[in-house]
């Protein structure tokens, strides 16, 4: 039998013991897991990038891994925990919108709030929610039991908006929805989108007040001093520079405006 896989996404850095904490737990309750970690520099409290991170890596992992993703603004209050199966993975997370991303590209089959105080630990403090009720949930999840053991059945988990392109007559209007630690510029305009336009011959791609140049395969494709177009690795337009930061270099961020149109 192939060992269960418990997958972390947090924004909670790696300088404080919590994510030593939350693996603590997981390993408490099923001793022969894999955890994995995705990241956790999500920028403190956005929840945005976490579901675009987690969109991005959940699918490369082997089926029936555990996603476990505490990036909680509202911890603490009244808003929801909740366990979910999609495609063939498993997710606790707040409910937040987090899992967002996840569950446009791979609708989840069950949602469950985690109500079940017996997949908790003893004492749940309401400033590590991610320690005491998030990591028992995947843990349990990780050692076998079913999703709906952990509570009762939830159809009205909270989704955030995430950003959708406009497509037009020769024409696609989208915009940058995150910016990698190299200094990326990743869009919401998705590889079928662009090359269905650029199949109509040629084409001019703009981001902020900028005009990009030219269109390339590769990074190193990228000349010293240009800001080139590319389709990268989660198969979206991105713009990137050859050793350096495109955001910097253009001084743009997150939500810069991007056209693809036909001249």
């Amino acid at each position: 039998m192939a060992r269960p896989i418990v997958a972390l996404l947090t924004d909670f850095g790696t300088r404080d013991h919590y994510v030593g904490a939350m693996k603590g737990v997981v390993l408490g309750i099923c001793p022969e897991v894999a955890v994995v970690d995705i990241s956790h520099d999500v920028p403190a409290h956005d929840v945005l990038t976490a579901g675009l991170e987690l969109a991005a890596a959940y699918r490369y992992f082997p089926a029936g891994t555990v996603f476990l993703a505490v990036v909680d603004p509202g911890v603490g209050s009244a808003r929801r925990g909740l366990a979910a199966e999609a495609g063939d993975y498993r997710f606790v997370a707040p409910d937040n919108g987090v899992l967002t991303a996840v569950f446009q590209d791979t609708p989840p089959k069950r949602v469950v709030e985690l109500t079940e105080r017996r997949y908790a630990r003893p004492t749940v403090s309401r400033t590590f929610e991610g320690r005491d009720r998030f990591a028992p949930g995947a843990a349990w999840l990780a050692k076998g039991i079913q999703l709906t053991a952990l509570g009762r059945p939830l159809t009205d988990y909270r989704s955030i908006e995430i950003p959708a392109p406009q497509t037009e007559d020769g024409r696609i209007a989208g915009e940058v929805l995150r910016v990698d630690k190299f200094g990326n510029l990743v869009t919401n305009i998705g590889r079928k989108a662009f090359e269905s336009l650029c199949r109509g011959g040629a084409i001019q791609i703009e981001v902020g007040a900028e005009s990009i140049g030219r269109l390339v395969e590769t990074y190193a494709d990228i000349g010293p001093d240009e800001v080139c177009a590319l389709i990268g690795s989660t198969d979206h337009l991105e713009f990137a520079a050859n050793s350096t930061s495109a955001a910097a270099r253009l001084s743009l961020d997150r939500g810069a405006r991007v056209v693809v149109s036909r001249p």
